[in-house]
């Protein structure tokens, strides 16, 4: 006899062969005869295993017909998300959550639905959003991922509304990117996003590094909680360097509007503005540089997302690059989370970023 075959590899393998379906239910296993020559093993080493498979409810020894196999391997089923990536006709960076989620959706085996809420208007993402929520929910999907919607007037009461409808139907939910309530408070939502608090204090603290000593803050109306978070921690981050920060410091407003812009006290040599992100910042220099300044020799400025448009602006834009892919596949292994108990309580994730250096930041 083979020593490398006995009882316990025999009954493994043979089990193991049950599982995978190389038996599948109702078909005979070998006689015991045919697999102990098949083995080198004696007969009864062959019923010994048949009967511990018998005893754990695998097989069932018929006299005078064979060992009928009983396991029914179950069907796993393929779960499908849908996707309520809203800014993802603004910013870049939903793009490649969107990609990085489809690509796990291939190695990890489960389906994406995407339909639509990706315009680049504001307008029509808010009209959309609420119907695709609906079509989700009545094709009783097994998890929604959210980015909230933002920049329009009603943003935060829709945000509310997606996910009492979500949360109503018991459908699993994760949020990406911010949270649908200002801090402190938080929602009973898993959230995946930037640490804004740490992105705001970085670029802060890399102006005044550069040698400024007046710092703005400009962002456009109805902008999202995070950039809120972003706002406080340069807000802190300045005045901890001994600078002064207060109101006359803090912008909103549209970039686009000139008059608004020239509002902007601009100290020469020592004023930076922190835009919320890079596509504001964009807008900003072309309307500052309308109104007379010089990026670079009279103020410094930079922004949030490192959109690929921002390294070939006519002066290169300093940006905080996010941690997209990081945040797809944290926010893939929450919702596999949820999805085995959707009573847990609810978890945020805050992921770090990194500034990226151009002559926007630099003063000469």
């Amino acid at each position: 006899m083979d020593d490398k075959y006995n009882y316990k590899t025999i009954y493994a393998t043979v089990k193991e062969d049950i599982l995978k379906g190389v038996y599948p239910t109702g078909t005979l296993l070998p006689t015991e005869l045919n697999l102990a020559d098949r083995y080198g093993v004696s007969r009864p080493t062959i019923s010994k295993v048949y009967n511990q498979l018998q005893e754990e409810g695998y097989v069932n020894k018929k006299k005078g017909l064979g060992t009928i196999v009983l396991f029914k391997k179950n069907a796993t089923k393929t779960l499908t998300f849908g996707l309520l990536l809203s800014g993802a006709g603004e910013s870049e960076i939903f793009s490649v959550i969107n990609d990085q989620i489809l690509k796990q959706s291939e190695k990890i085996q489960f389906n994406c639905l995407w339909e639509g809420a990706t315009a680049s208007n504001a307008e029509i993402r808010r009209n959309l959003i609420e119907t695709c929520c609906d079509n989700y929910i009545e094709k009783k999907v097994d998890g929604i991922f959210f980015s909230p919607l933002e920049r329009v007037a009603d943003a935060n009461q829709i945000n509310h509304i997606i996910c009492d409808k979500i949360q109503q139907a018991g459908i699993p939910l994760v949020l990406i990117d911010r949270d649908i309530v200002p801090i402190p408070q938080k929602s009973p939502f898993d959230v995946v996003c930037l640490d804004n608090y740490s992105a705001g204090s970085i670029m802060a603290q890399h102006l005044i590094e550069a040698g400024c000593k007046q710092i703005h803050f400009f962002y456009r109306p109805d902008s999202a909680y995070s950039v809120r978070i972003r706002f406080l921690a340069v807000k802190d981050t300045v005045q901890e360097n001994g600078l002064i920060f207060t109101e006359n410091n803090d912008y909103c407003g549209n970039p686009e509007d000139l008059e608004f812009v020239k509002k902007i006290p601009v100290i020469k040599g020592e004023t930076g503005i922190i835009c919320a992100n890079d596509s504001t910042a964009a807008v900003l220099m072309s309307s500052l540089e309308t109104a007379g300044y010089k990026i670079g020799s009279d103020l410094l400025i930079c922004g949030y997302d490192d959109m690929k448009y921002s390294q070939h602006l006519k002066c290169p834009l300093t940006s905080f690059i996010q941690p997209c892919k990081e945040i797809a596949n944290n926010s893939i292994e929450l919702m596999m989370r949820r999805i085995k108990n959707n009573d847990r309580e609810p978890i945020s994730v805050y992921l770090n970023g990194q500034i990226i250096t151009r002559e926007s930041t630099r003063f000469v």
